[in-house]
């Protein structure tokens, strides 16, 4: 059942992907989302990186199908993945993380945990969600006072959402995350200026990273901590 239902959460993550663009090219924009039509769509099919787009969530909602399987908790990181797809996209081309989306996927992360709470019985884990997304916002917070440059604001109310839907899986998977946001970043960031793509001047979007961080986390977290506290 979980090759089947890791297939079919493959083939949503698809479709999902392919109606990102609509997302992705209007918000920045300040367009209305669902009003058609919808001719993003079609464009995104036109490029490589529309179909990278694609299959990265297409990829994200198979796995996470795989981690969750059959359970009440799987419908809110399947909109986590999507969420941080369309979030990073933007974070690459504009600098820029959302309100239209980070406040939307904040919510319906709250209730779709919430509802996931009720079905498994498992309040713990939501007020640890809560907890952890409450000391992930400070932490975010007072990095962004102290280093405005290199922690945006956006990057600060992101750092709630990820808090969230890690701290869900534990404070260990939190604390993973969001670490290895920031080790992404640095090893990025110094490729790129070995290369001489950036110089230290240049701002290097740091979303995409927190996103990474948090992915890897929810999908492959507990192999990573067992092996460190082996």
């Amino acid at each position: 059942m979980s090759a089947a239902l890791a297939a079919a959460c493959g083939v949503v993550g698809l479709v999902v992907g392919a109606a990102l663009p609509v997302v992705i090219e209007r918000v920045p924009e300040k367009q209305p989302v669902c009003a058609g039509p919808f001719p993003e769509i079609r464009a995104g099919m036109r490029v490589p990186s529309g179909w990278l787009v694609i299959g990265v969530t297409g990829a994200l909602f198979a796995g996470m199908a795989l981690r969750f399987g059959e359970s009440w908790v799987l419908p809110a990181f399947l909109v986590f993945a999507a969420g941080l797809v369309a979030l990073s996209v933007i974070d690459l081309r504009l600098e820029l993380l959302p309100n239209r989306i980070v406040f939307p996927l904040a919510e319906m992360s709250v209730v779709l945990l919430g509802v996931a709470a009720i079905g498994e019985a498992d309040g713990d884990a939501f007020l640890r969600a809560l907890g952890c997304a409450f000391a992930a916002f400070i932490a975010f917070t007072l990095l962004h006072l102290v280093s405005p440059r290199a922690m945006g604001f956006g990057d600060v109310k992101l750092s709630f959402v990820l808090g969230l839907n890690l701290g869900w899986l534990g404070a260990g998977e939190t604390v993973l995350g969001l670490l290895l946001g920031f080790i992404y970043g640095a090893a990025i960031g110094l490729i790129l200026l070995v290369v001489g793509s950036r110089s230290r001047k240049d701002h290097i979007p740091f979303g995409p990273f927190l996103a990474a961080g948090a992915l890897t986390a929810v999908l492959v977290g507990t192999v990573i901590l067992d092996w460190y506290r082996a």
